[in-house]
């Protein structure tokens, strides 16, 4: 059984860490410079001038499909641990996951007839 004493270790390092940052920070805009010139308060971008307004509108193809791996790459990472503890686990694991792969095709097969994944 734990006991509060047994988290002490995790609240002090996080304790120091966050005293860090914050003794970072506020060294930084004592010491730092503080000379604003137009040049430096240009917008930059990779060394090319800025042309166009930076609020252009985005497909929400590439949104979507940014979410979709996102959702599909954290289904595949919860296969891991299993894969690991298979034979542990035995046929109740082995039924668990032939539920959770079916959800998983179920939701794939889902995006793909919807057309989420197509370029036009």
């Amino acid at each position: 059984m734990s006991t509060p004493a047994d988290y002490l270790p995790i609240a002090m390092m996080f304790v120091v860490a966050s005293g860090f940052v914050l003794f970072t920070i506020f060294v930084t805009h004592l010491l730092g410079p503080r000379r604003k010139t137009e040049v430096k308060l240009e917008p930059f971008e990779c060394g090319i001038e800025s042309q166009e307004n930076a609020r252009m509108p985005f497909s929400i193809k590439y949104f979507l499909v940014a979410i979709l791996f996102v959702l599909f790459d954290v289904e595949i990472i919860f296969m891991y641990p299993w894969a690991v503890n298979f034979k542990d686990m035995g046929m109740f694991g082995f039924v668990e996951m032939l539920i959770f792969l079916s959800l998983f095709l179920v939701g794939f097969t889902y995006i793909i007839r919807r057309g989420a994944l197509k370029w036009e």
